[in-house]
């Protein structure tokens, strides 16, 4: 057979599964514990190997992305807040990262101190569009070259000053890389470049520093942060099936969310935005989870008036049962439907940001309505029954109370054999394999 693997090591679990690049076909899957306090391979090796056991193949491609350790801390240090910092955000979160701190102005020594305090895997600098103000983009670029900041930075700011702030950085020791301006002029975002560069020094700079493995072999087979290859699956899926969608996932500490639509005439005109529009983007929101985050969905949906009177108390309880054990497993059908109703809550709530464009800070929020499939994931799906986990979608896609933009007629499925990770593993290398194994298991 011609197949390769594709393996997402996540912070529990490590989930693999054999593709057949010919047809596009999912031949095996199988999971093991991660095992991030040894060796990740030990994981990843017990995973793989599971699902080829019986197989007869050898010395077949992996690809792999993760999420283990934390994943990819990143900051963003803009020209203001409102413009380029936001932009820089944007771009961020759909590179897979988790932004843990964002700047906007010049870094004086308090600022300094805060973006050293958030303790960032990588620095995203920008400021400037393209032949624009400079002088806050060198003044950033040269604090942090004083002040011997040895995170890698993806300088991706005006373009008449990158260069010579390249050399200033690399002379103080900074690691760093150039990629094309995120806002090359108000109102386009352009989020490709940065977005490479950020998957770059991600894999030649995070991955080895964050001790996942003895060895080297770890990082030279992962090809992606995890969010980032789930996104470019949601993006290769939008384009085989041409037309606008969503995934919500929803696991024990976040719930992102990752949206692809059709750039028209909103992206034009008095209300266009000057930050840029991200059509293909991805939110995270930290507070919203299964286990870890569990009290934050009770929090949050109470806040959004979405619990029914008396509600609250028993669900708050059942919360935080679930952030006191992250290994808990509903026994009974009452925990059960305290899962399902979490679950339902963090997506319905996280859709609602993500369609505000609260986490992404756009004026007009993401218009969703036009969105034709609403794809689930995270384990409270995969595992659920397929009535509960049809349950749980239903109710994100009834959610009309607050006139949000949010989805008209958009038809529910769920990422049962965890394919939009190993579809996005595979779209450079294998398109067409990518494409059609998207179309089989979810585009119905």
């Amino acid at each position: 057979m011609n197949v390769a693997v594709c393996a997402d090591v996540g912070s529990t679990y490590t989930k693999a599964a054999v593709v057949d690049l010919d047809g596009g076909r999912l031949v095996a899957a199988a999971s093991a514990p991660t095992t991030v306090g040894s060796d990740v391979l030990h994981g990843l090796d017990a995973a793989v190997a599971a699902a080829t056991a019986g197989l007869g193949v050898r010395d077949v491609p992996w690809y792999v992305c993760s999420s283990a350790g934390g994943g990819l801390r990143l900051a963003v240090v803009g020209y203001e807040p409102l413009v380029t910092a936001q932009a820089g955000r944007r771009v961020g979160l759909s590179a897979g990262a988790n932004v843990v701190h964002v700047a906007g102005g010049r870094l004086g020594r308090a600022e300094l101190a805060a973006l050293r305090a958030a303790r960032p895997d990588v620095v995203l600098l920008v400021g400037g569009t393209d032949g624009g103000d400079a002088e806050t983009l060198t003044h950033n670029a040269t604090r942090l070259a004083r002040a011997r900041f040895r995170v890698p930075v993806v300088l991706a700011g005006n373009a008449d000053a990158r260069d010579g702030l390249q050399a200033v950085l690399a002379a103080a020791g900074v690691p760093v890389t150039v990629a094309d301006n995120v806002l090359p002029r108000i109102g386009v975002l352009a989020p490709a470049p940065a977005r490479a560069a950020i998957r770059e020094v991600f894999l030649r700079h995070v991955i080895g520093g964050k001790k996942l493995s003895r060895g080297a072999r770890f990082a030279r087979l992962v090809r992606a942060a995890t969010p980032d290859a789930v996104l470019t699956g949601v993006e290769v899926l939008a384009d085989a099936l041409g037309g606008d969608l969503a995934v919500v996932d929803v696991g024990g500490a976040t719930t992102d969310v990752y949206s692809v639509l059709t750039p028209d005439e909103r992206d034009s005109g008095p209300g266009q935005e000057v930050a840029g529009t991200l059509w293909r983007a991805r939110t995270v929101e930290g507070d919203l989870g299964m286990r870890w985050s569990a009290p934050g969905v009770v929090r949050a949906a109470a806040e959004e008036r979405l619990l029914a009177p008396g509600e609250q108390d028993g669900l708050a309880a059942a919360a935080a049962v679930r952030a006191a054990d992250p290994a808990f497993l509903p026994a009974d059908a009452a925990e059960r439907a305290a899962e399902r109703r979490i679950a339902a809550l963090a997506a319905t709530v996280a859709l609602r940001r993500h369609a505000r464009g609260v986490a992404t800070g756009e004026r007009a929020g993401r218009d969703l309505r036009d969105v034709r499939l609403m794809v689930g994931s995270g384990g409270v799906l995969r595992h659920a029954d397929p009535g509960d986990a049809a349950g749980v979608l239903g109710a994100v896609l009834a959610d009309h109370a607050g006139g949000w933009p949010l989805p008209r007629a958009a038809r529910p499925v769920v990422d049962v054999d965890y394919v939009l990770a190993a579809g996005g593993l595979l779209a450079a290398d294998h398109p067409g394999a990518a494409a059609a194994l998207l179309r089989r298991h979810l585009g119905g």
